[in-house]
């Protein structure tokens, strides 16, 4: 909950939270219309639906100088000609357009009839719209058009707005245009003091007043004034964003008991100074320290660390965990598949082999009477790390005293999940959530900005960074002869093909014709290949990953279901089949699951010839980069916030003009600024940041924070 009092009074206009139902205009049915395909609800729902674009309607070009980069173009001159052609669905009318230049063609598929009656030949007409090229040709499809009157030319508004409308919101008469016409509608209701100032006055030199930015971004007066605007309410939307980010943050470290790790003893330094396998890195440090500073405090640690393939965050678990037996608490350890499960116990039992402390497996699979004697060491103690699945958070598992809880890979892992763990506890324990998708900076400001992140940086020493190449699939015999040579070197390899959902029959096909093509590569007996992929059941996947995973097997073919779960440092060849199918931050981890010894390892991507240029963007961004970071800043760059998977507060990225990656800067400059009122003034309570609170209260039920105090 926010620590914000609740007796004040909202100095926000009540006129913008009427009814759309009673503006000029709209009336019952289109009130309706405007709720189900826009969320259009109230007057101040109209005033933040912000156009998509403007149009300089100002603007006549000749219609010789049109050219194909052009988008929208304005041009005036005599209408020649209408022409009906075509039959049944393909039947158009067309017309010629001429000026002193030359002509361009106009063209409708839909109301014929009813533009028939409204054009005059020999007329002259003012025509905008998209310009499209038809055979060489310059052509608008459905033109806007009017009669062209020389007293009235040049009287437009500098930029017209364009607003985001649906295909029923047009065929019932509410297009851009209209919307357009609706919101001049809404300004002439309002006024200054329906929209004050909600931010600190301090913030506010030199730019323009709340009013004035909803005014010119609506409605511009000039391309200056335009920028001004989207400058003051993209700097607005993501201060107030950051602010309700800190005050969470800020509340939680108040009011959320956690347990105190005050010392760094025996089992930490022990380990550090005689059992540590190798020198950490700069970043590990930083990070130890980090969450040592978090959980001496008194409240609950929530940290997300988050770091590149290979960075060496299960060593950072292990720390976090010895920190925790140092103070007398039991740790659980929780991983998204069995496999990588038992890969961490055995990672972390090989390095505590020499430690008197005790580690534990739980998964699904465990036996009866393995799984009584890990139960009853939980209850009893004597048993100090935990490492599982989901059977760790089976009702039957209790703690005697659990102080940490991390997580790997966090994305796999619901809310619900994650709260039957804290019922295990009294006291919620510390929570560390691990990542190895790299989120980048802007990303990790929005998304998880009520959360404190570390980020780890360095790969380990002696990792060496793994060649990445493109090869089109003519040149697969190459691929293969290559492989064969890492797999004579006494080396594994992958051979991973797009993702099978169950309607997908042809991709299983593909899966299957893939195989069999390995196969005559790489024959029996003298080769052993295992396959996994979602349409096997579970004890066979984890059977064919573990046969790779110990050895027995030197190819594994499959799915991205390995893209999560295996670990093998003797495999260096990774080869992705189509890899145009998949994106950057996709086939990034898919990378990861090679190098992880100290050979050279490879990770040739295949292609058809006919891939798309962005499917070759994004290959050759593979090919120059191996950094995550710089991978995922490309990703974001390609996609977009909005397709980001594993976002854990996608209402975070709900922002009307906000864009986080070509705001950067802002953002960066919004949680400066947030940081500093918080840290400041926690309550809001100071008369500068009254705006701000009451504007923060006013917005409380419009976007689900409800918990505001």
């Amino acid at each position: 909950m926010y620590p914000i009092a609740k007796k004040i009074s909202l100095s926000q206009s009540t006129l913008l939270s009427s009814p759309i139902e009673y503006l000029k205009g709209v009336g019952p049915l289109r009130a309706d219309m405007l709720k189900k395909e826009l969320n259009l609800y109230t007057f101040g729902d109209l005033l933040n639906h912000f156009p998509h674009r403007h149009i300089d309607k100002t603007q006549v070009t000749d219609i010789a100088k049109i050219t194909p980069d052009q988008d929208f173009v304005q041009v005036k001159g005599i209408l020649m000609g209408m022409d009906t052609l075509g039959e049944k669905r393909s039947k158009r009318l067309v017309s010629q357009l001429r000026d002193q230049t030359g002509q361009i063609e106009l063209a409708w598929f839909q109301g014929i009839n009813w533009v028939q009656k409204q054009l005059v030949e020999g007329q002259a007409y003012i025509v905008f719209g998209r310009v499209s090229f038809f055979n060489g040709r310059a052509q608008i499809v459905h033109p806007e058009i009017e009669p062209y009157v020389a007293a009235t030319a040049g009287q437009k508004s500098v930029l017209e707005p364009v607003y985001p409308s649906t295909e029923k919101l047009k065929s019932r008469g509410l297009n851009g245009k209209q919307i357009g016409k609706l919101t001049q509608a809404l300004f002439m209701q309002i006024s200054e003091r329906d929209l004050p100032e909600n931010l600190p006055v301090s913030l506010l030199k030199d730019k323009l007043s709340r009013w004035e930015a909803y005014r010119q971004i609506h409605f511009p007066q000039s391309q200056a004034l335009y920028k001004q605007a989207l400058n003051r309410l993209v700097f607005e939307e993501l201060l107030i964003a950051q602010v309700r980010l800190n005050l969470i943050k800020i509340d939680r470290h108040k009011n959320s008991k956690g347990h105190r790790f005050e010392v760094v003893g025996d089992n930490f330094n022990n380990f550090y100074n005689h059992h540590l396998p190798f020198e950490l890195t700069g970043a590990q440090k930083r990070v130890i320290k980090e969450i040592r500073q978090d959980t001496a405090r008194g409240y609950q640690m929530n940290r997300l660390l988050q770091g590149d393939v290979g960075s060496g965050k299960t060593m950072i678990a292990l720390l976090a965990m010895l920190i925790a037996a140092d103070n007398g608490y039991q740790s659980c350890m929780m991983a998204p598949t069995e496999i990588l499960a038992q890969q961490h116990y055995a990672g972390l039992s090989e390095l505590l082999k020499d430690m008197p402390l005790e580690v534990a497996l739980l998964t699904g699979s465990t036996k009866t009477a393995e799984r009584r004697r890990v139960l009853q060491g939980l209850l009893d103690d004597t048993i100090h790390f935990v490492v599982g699945t989901h059977a760790i958070i089976e009702e039957v598992v209790q703690f005697k005293n659990l102080g940490l809880a991390v997580i790997d890979e966090q994305h796999r892992f619901g809310v619900a999940q994650r709260a039957q763990l804290w019922k295990k506890a009294t006291i919620p324990p510390h929570v560390l959530v691990m990542t190895a998708t790299p989120i980048p900076r802007t990303l990790a400001m929005t998304a998880f900005g009520d959360l404190d992140y570390s980020v780890m940086d360095e790969l380990p020493p002696g990792r060496q960074p793994i060649k990445t190449v493109h090869r089109f699939e003519t040149a697969r015999a190459n691929v293969m002869d290559f492989v064969k040579t890492e797999i004579q070197k006494g080396r594994q390899a992958y051979f991973v093909y797009p993702l099978i959902e169950e309607s997908e029959k042809l991709s299983f096909e593909d899966l299957m014709q893939g195989y069999d093509q390995v196969k005559s590569y790489f024959p029996e007996p003298t080769y052993k290949i295992s396959m996994v992929h979602g349409r096997q059941k579970n004890i066979e996947k984890e059977t064919n990953m573990q046969r790779f995973v110990s050895g027995d097997t030197q190819i594994l073919v499959g799915t991205t279901v390995i893209e999560v779960g295996v670990n093998v440092p003797n495999a260096s060849v990774m080869v992705i089949e189509s890899s145009e199918k998949f994106g950057l931050s996709q086939l990034h981890q898919l990378r990861g699951r090679v190098g992880r010894g100290s050979e050279q390892s490879y990770c040739i991507l295949l292609t058809s010839v006919k891939a798309s240029r962005e499917a070759k963007e994004r290959i050759k961004i593979m090919c120059d980069h191996t950094d995550g970071f710089i991978i995922a800043e490309k990703d974001l760059e390609i996609r977009g916030p909005g397709d980001i998977d594993g976002t854990r507060q996608s209402g975070a990225l709900n922002f009307k003009l906000a864009n986080i990656i070509n705001d950067r800067q802002t953002l960066i400059e919004a949680k400066e600024i947030a940081t500093a009122i918080c840290e400041k003034d926690p309550t809001l309570s100071t008369a500068e940041n009254a705006a701000l609170k009451s504007y923060l209260l006013s917005q409380k039920s419009k976007i689900g924070w409800g918990k505001i105090a």
